[in-house]
């Protein structure tokens, strides 16, 4: 009797919207690792062809079998090239084939003013990235992906709406839809299944943006909200993404990937 669990994405195609660094390129690595192909994604072109490099050379430091690995630029944050975009990289993603996984990390900037200075197109722009990209991606999916329970999109929100900072009304105005995006979204799609990653504080090079000298301070007090006590890593934060390809009975729901930030109470109860 062949396997039943560990070959469960052997040649399956998978796409992974904004793959060239983070927790997308976690989620290639791991495909990959379980047999898969997979098609990058990402708005520059340069970090697509270093992903690429990296994963071919992860392939043959680790014996594996060949497998194909492609990308393609897709820019999500302009509003009057977005839908086009998206239907060029699905043409692109499937000239072999149909897709049966999407997995969709690209985010929009963490950029955003506070709510005493935000503006009508401030909020316009809030989820052009993760909301608008993702509804205009289900939008042409049926004719890209094969239509069974075996096929997934798996899109990603965010734990800060339900815990959120100060100053971060704007963002959380798009991260909060995810989790509602993801159920209506799987009524619509289906028989292909819709699910929604919701990580914590994970450490990528997001944090390659901010201002070296702040980045362990930041950290230290990410740690203080979990009940692990430590930052996340893409790697960890890739496994929910690799349950939600694979557990064909699972659509509609959200998987939380926090260390424990969402229980947490500033550490109260945590044992010494």
């Amino acid at each position: 009797m062949a396997p039943r669990y560990i070959n469960k994405l052997q040649d399956q195609r998978v796409l992974i919207i904004g793959a060239s660094t983070g927790i997308g390129f976690a989620v290639a690595e791991a495909a990959i690792e379980h047999g898969a192909h997979v098609t990058l994604s990402s708005s520059n072109q340069e970090k697509i062809n270093n992903a690429i490099q990296k994963l071919e050379a992860h392939v043959k430091e680790n014996q594996l079998p060949p497998r194909t690995i492609s990308g393609a630029v897709c820019d999500l944050a302009n509003p009057s090239t977005l839908e086009d975009n998206i239907k060029n990289l699905l043409e692109f993603a499937t000239k072999d084939g149909k897709i049966d996984h999407i997995v969709f990390t690209a985010g929009d900037s963490y950029q955003m003013p506070t709510v005493e200075n935000v503006t009508v197109e401030d909020i316009s722009k809030a989820g052009m990235v993760r909301v608008t990209g993702g509804v205009i991606l289900a939008k042409h999916l049926p004719k890209y992906i094969n239509q069974s329970d075996n096929s997934s999109l798996t899109i990603t929100g965010s734990t800060t709406y339900i815990r959120p900072k100060a100053g971060w009304s704007v963002i959380n105005a798009a991260n909060g839809s995810m989790e509602p995006l993801t159920r209506a979204l799987a009524v619509d799609l289906q028989p292909v299944r819709v699910n929604c990653v919701l990580p914590g504080f994970i450490k990528t090079e997001l944090f390659d943006s901010f201002p070296q000298e702040a980045v362990p301070f930041m950290f230290e007090a990410m740690k203080k909200e979990a009940l692990l006590d430590r930052v996340g890593t893409a790697a960890e934060t890739a496994e929910a993404y690799l349950y939600f390809m694979k557990a064909a009975f699972t659509t509609g729901t959200s998987a939380v990937v926090d260390g424990g930030r969402l229980i947490a109470n500033n550490q109260e109860g945590r044992k010494a």
